[in-house]
């Protein structure tokens, strides 16, 4: 469920990948990777099912073998967000996965080999209307643009790697096209970013590649991307950091909310606690968290310890719990409509919540409030 747009974004060529359209002033889409063998029908179907459920776009499996890329089909069948096939050298695995029915093709020109490999790969795109994202990552960028601008000029050998791969592409009348220029330090892919959005009006699909372990790839993922956004560039996103990829779909809808870009799900605010709180706190945004976490309506809900922030934070909320003594107070529009202790703040709060999801019109949504903390 989406908020409108409060941020300004570059205009960029409109791409249509299956259903989903991205660029040209179209919602910043967020999507992820399965990390299953594509071969494996049931079970990249079961992960990617899991992936749409937590919220992810557009998917996208790794197609390195013949054997891959005539599964795609059969994937297809059976999900409900657009697929994209990764090729990376293996032409004859690019074309199986476009006869397959796959909605964009993820390969580097440069890297498939001859002219004529490339232009049947692009004709059987044009014949179904079928895009291609040309990935530029940091990790296996051109020799020679290293030695031309050196080590301190990765955003600039990115930029010209990615116009020599644009280049093939529009010599063939090919204009259906998202790039990404990925590296693994958020300084230099942003400076990419900047510099491509100055000279090009491509989509970009923006991630911070290879960003690390859940902890800290989080962080650097928020800020990569978050800062890129936040300039105005950005069509499509994608995290990748080492876990769960469902945890790479939250974190993504995380950073276009937090940026009010986008909006999914439950937003709650809390407090970090100090010697003024007299409530488990901490324990209990952890358990309204865990308990609103399926729930997919935009309210805000704030969850403070104490009367210096509390009322004033939940006054810009949907609902907020403020904590005193043992006890909270249930605060909705700004003033008090109930004070409870604390025993019973949980089971009451999450009582008034589902009050204000009916009130809403997302009374559906109720019945995806976990009923205890897990």
């Amino acid at each position: 469920m989406d908020t409108h747009k409060v941020m300004t974004r570059k205009e960029t060529r409109v791409v249509k990948i299956g259903k989903i359209k991205i660029g040209g002033g179209n919602l910043v889409s967020v999507q992820s990777m399965t990390q299953t063998k594509t071969y494996d029908v049931d079970s990249t179907v079961k992960q990617i099912h899991l992936l749409e459920n937590a919220g992810c776009e557009i998917i996208r499996v790794a197609t390195s073998d013949m054997q891959s890329a005539k599964a795609i089909g059969e994937i297809k069948k059976q999900i409900h967000i657009p697929l994209v096939a990764d090729v990376q050298f293996q032409y004859l695995c690019a074309l199986e996965a476009i006869k397959q029915g796959v909605d964009k093709i993820r390969f580097n020109p440069g890297n498939i080999g001859s002219k004529e490999k490339v232009e049947a790969i692009v004709n059987a795109c044009k014949d179904k209307n079928i895009p291609i994202r040309i990935g530029i990552n940091m990790g296996s960028l051109e020799k020679d643009l290293f030695e031309k601008y050196g080590k301190y000029g990765v955003p600039r050998v990115m930029l010209e790697s990615a116009t020599r791969h644009i280049k093939i592409l529009e010599d063939l009348k090919f204009y259906d096209i998202v790039i990404s220029l990925k590296g693994s330090d958020v300084n230099i892919t942003k400076e990419a970013h900047l510099l491509f959005a100055s000279r090009f009006n491509y989509p970009l699909h923006v991630g911070i590649t290879e960003a690390g372990p859940v902890w800290s790839g989080t962080i650097k993922s928020a800020v990569g991307i978050g800062s890129i956004l936040s300039e105005g560039i950005g069509d499509t996103i994608r995290v990748s950091i080492s876990g769960d990829p469902q945890e790479q779909v939250r974190i993504g809808w995380e950073i276009l909310k937090t940026l009010k870009l986008r909006q999914k799900g439950v937003e709650i605010i809390s407090c970090p606690t100090c010697g003024r709180t007299e409530i488990d706190l901490i324990g209990l945004a952890a358990k309204v968290d865990t308990m609103l976490k399926l729930v997919d309506a935009p309210i805000k809900v704030a969850v403070m310890g104490c009367v210096v922030n509390g009322p004033g934070e939940a006054s810009f909320a949907d609902i907020g719990l403020c904590g005193g003594k043992k006890q909270a107070a249930i605060i909705k529009q700004g003033r008090v409509v109930k004070t409870v202790h604390e025993k019973e703040m949980l089971r009451v709060f999450i009582e008034e919540i589902k009050k204000v999801l009916k009130e809403k019109k997302f009374e559906k949504e109720i019945k995806n409030i976990r009923n205890k903390y897990e």
